[in-house]
């Protein structure tokens, strides 16, 4: 399974945040509702604090789940989910109405994944929980993933799953 390896100074997330229903497969319509909620306010300062990062971070709109019910071992309960940014921004510094959610340093295991969307992608986030956490000299680092994608026209994307991870 292709994954690397990098080393991350602490930083936070900001962005909208709701708790939604554990879902495996397709689009969860609780995230998709959260996304609709995003006011044109909200993306514009999701957007000025993501260009203020000055850490190694993706520069994409983020999906961050945590807080899962069941540790994301079962499809059941609930997580709690955010659309947002990674940002290096204070946190006096982020505006009203978005969330933030701390992330310390530390090391990150970054696993890409291209073809159909979103099938691709859950199925190698299931991978990486049912294959590669089994065999690798890593644990995880807390319950919290972070992806992106980028949509094409033709239904596929490039995404890359990010989980925190020490040495088991």
């Amino acid at each position: 399974m292709e994954y690397r390896i990098a080393e991350i100074p602490g930083f936070r997330f900001a962005g909208v945040s709701a708790r939604v229903p554990m879902q495996f497969e397709g689009e969860n319509p609780a995230i998709a509702d959260l996304v609709q909620s995003i006011t044109p306010g909200q993306r514009h300062e999701m957007h000025r604090l993501m260009e203020l990062s000055d850490a190694p971070l993706p520069r994409e709109v983020l999906n961050v789940s945590w807080d899962s019910d069941t540790d994301f071992q079962r499809e059941e309960g609930m997580l709690t989910h955010l659309v947002g940014v990674a940002t290096t921004a204070p946190t006096s510094e982020v505006g009203e109405g978005l969330a933030t959610l701390e992330a310390a340093a530390g090391t990150w295991a970054i696993f890409p994944s291209d073809g159909p969307f979103p099938e691709d992608m859950q199925q190698t986030t299931a991978r990486i929980y049912a294959e590669w956490l089994g065999s690798a000299p890593y644990a995880l680092d807390g319950f919290r993933m972070v992806s992106f994608s980028r949509v094409r026209d033709d239904g596929t994307a490039y995404s890359e799953i990010w989980i925190p991870v020490r040495r088991a």
